[in-house]
């Protein structure tokens, strides 16, 4: 057989394509109406708003509550990029913070890598966790605090 259809056939098989920049196959693709809304875990939530041209309106309003009965606050709001399923979000005025979500069905798993203070929250407050889609639709946003 010839070498270059059998590596034609290898990439195929592997979810490669050597003739464009597309994704694997099985990679998901979050559509506008899937992504939009309000997303829940304790205290904390997530906005999103789908702008096209693979960006996202994103704000994360986030609590702690301290010992003494009072609470810890963070806010972050900005742009991000989606490619797929998989969100990467740098909070505006952070140079030290990413933030990595990604969207499967009902829910967004978020990851942190930054310490609070580097994301621009307040002290234990936290970004990651796995919320659940509250609301869908087009969300409220709220001003900074």
């Amino acid at each position: 057989m010839n070498r270059f259809v059998l590596l034609i056939i290898v990439c195929a098989l592997a979810g490669f394509s050597i003739f464009a920049n597309t994704p694997p196959q099985n990679q998901k693709v979050v559509t506008a109406a899937q992504a939009n809304g309000v997303y829940r875990y304790y205290d904390n939530e997530f906005r999103i708003l789908a702008l096209g041209h693979n960006k996202l309106k994103v704000q994360f309003d986030g609590l702690y509550h301290t010992l003494a009965k009072s609470v810890n606050t963070g806010y972050a709001g900005g742009e991000a990029t989606i490619d797929g399923n998989v969100v990467t979000f740098f909070p505006e005025d952070s140079q030290a913070c990413k933030i990595t979500m990604t969207f499967l069905p009902g829910k967004l798993v978020v990851k942190q890598d930054g310490e609070d203070f580097a994301c621009g929250f307040g002290h234990n407050v936290n970004a990651a966790g796995t919320y659940k889609k509250i609301r869908s639709g087009r969300p409220k946003f709220q001003s900074p605090p």
